[in-house]
């Protein structure tokens, strides 16, 4: 155990090196990644008007949740991986003995380290310049939207980081994962809330893994009232990890045989 905490740290504190030394990046991806405030003011005013259920001011606290999840949630790895194995720099990573994605996860964890403190300076001056938009949080509200977000994450990793290992029979695994983002984007609630939705979609949606990458860990921040139980919001993604986990297993050993057959 100790030996496992040591290689830990020894990873995080690297990782996190790397990171301070792109924190001027990381500030640009994040600012790149301001989708969810231009949706704030497209509802924004569309809330003015009264026809949703939605107030202006409640539209605008649901974007700014969809933007704090998205920060912490948001994964990268399939671009990273690709380009290892195109330019054959996991030979020597698989030479080491410890499995390639906990590099990797230690990388976007220690990431969100360095993004924490921008976010916070984001989320102040948001706050101050837009007042009808601040809420009141409780205790149990942060509790559970942190679970939430963690589970997001993991999920998330594992979806992405399963698509990654298609890098082994094609060039362009990102192009497979950018198809994937067109549906991630639609069902996962950061066009707008998945209330304003039809029925019919709202179901489709419930069974996907979308709608608790984004949607869910937002409204569970806010304390809203849900048209799902807890136990849904949380068993339906953490069934959907399990999936792509045990999936990504089995691709990474046929994958590797793979790898092995070329002269890795």
């Amino acid at each position: 155990m100790k030996a496992v905490l040591r290689k830990a740290g020894v990873l995080l504190s690297v990782s996190h090196a790397q990171m301070v030394e792109f924190r001027s990046e990381i500030l640009l991806w994040m600012l790149a990644s301001s989708f969810p405030f231009i949706m704030m003011s497209v509802w924004v005013k569309a809330g003015e008007s009264g026809s949703y259920a939605f107030s202006a001011a409640e539209f605008a606290q649901y974007f700014i949740a969809v933007f704090i999840v998205r920060q912490l949630t948001i994964v990268w790895v399939i671009h990273e991986f690709e380009y290892q194995v195109v330019e054959g720099k996991l030979s020597p990573l698989l030479l080491q003995p410890i499995d390639p994605v906990w590099r990797h996860v230690a990388r976007h964890v220690m990431e969100r380290v360095t993004r924490a403190p921008f976010l916070l300076v984001i989320l102040i001056t948001f706050f101050f310049l837009y007042e009808q938009a601040r809420w009141k949080p409780s205790v149990e509200g942060i509790t559970l939207a942190a679970f939430g977000i963690l589970v997001a994450f993991a999920l998330r990793f594992a979806m992405q980081y399963t698509f990654a290992l298609l890098a082994f029979w094609t060039e362009r695994a990102t192009s497979i994962e950018h198809l994937w983002f067109l549906v991630y984007v639609a069902l996962s609630g950061m066009l707008g809330p998945l209330d304003l939705f039809p029925e019919w979609a709202r179901q489709i949606a419930n069974c996907s893994p979308f709608p608790y990458l984004i949607y869910y860990p937002a409204m569970v921040m806010r304390g809203e009232t849900l048209d799902v139980s807890l136990g849904m919001i949380f068993a339906v993604p953490l069934a959907w990890l399990v999936g792509f986990l045990i999936l990504n297993r089995v691709v990474w050993r046929i994958a590797l045989k793979r790898y092995s057959a070329m002269g890795a």
